[in-house]
């Protein structure tokens, strides 16, 4: 089975990616961290920069763990691409990260995360930044 990490360059994807190692090693299941963006003309803050990435590489790498990470920047969104991997890998548990966002913020923009918790048909764990 495999643990989905679904990850964003900020404090709660970190808090996720921390949770996913613990908990596969634990486990002693694969892990598959994941970051998505739909791409386009505008920088989305989703989308992990080189650095970022490379960094995330080496703390799967050393981990011990069967582990790998995928970046997709193919115009889906971040909900079409990760509900597609857990459709089409064996997923245990999708980790999310949570960030405290207003009223107002998630009417008019939406949440990524509730709409995968809505949807996604493998267990959530959802996690906070210290």
């Amino acid at each position: 089975m495999t643990i989905l990490v679904a990850y964003v360059p900020r404090p709660e994807g970190q808090a996720a990616l921390d949770k996913g190692l613990e908990i596969a090693k634990r486990r002693k299941e694969r892990l598959l961290v994941v970051n998505a963006s739909p791409g386009g003309q505008n920088e989305d803050p989703s989308k992990a920069d080189v650095q970022d990435v490379e960094r995330v590489e080496a703390l799967i790498a050393a981990c011990g763990l069967d582990a790998e990470f995928k970046q997709f920047v193919r115009g889906q969104s971040a909900v079409a691409e990760i509900e597609a991997l857990i459709e089409s890998q064996r997923v245990s548990l999708l980790i999310i990260g949570l960030r405290k966002r207003s009223a107002v913020g998630k009417l008019i923009l939406g949440s990524v995360a509730q709409d995968l918790l809505l949807s996604v048909s493998c267990p959530v764990l959802a996690v906070k930044a210290n």
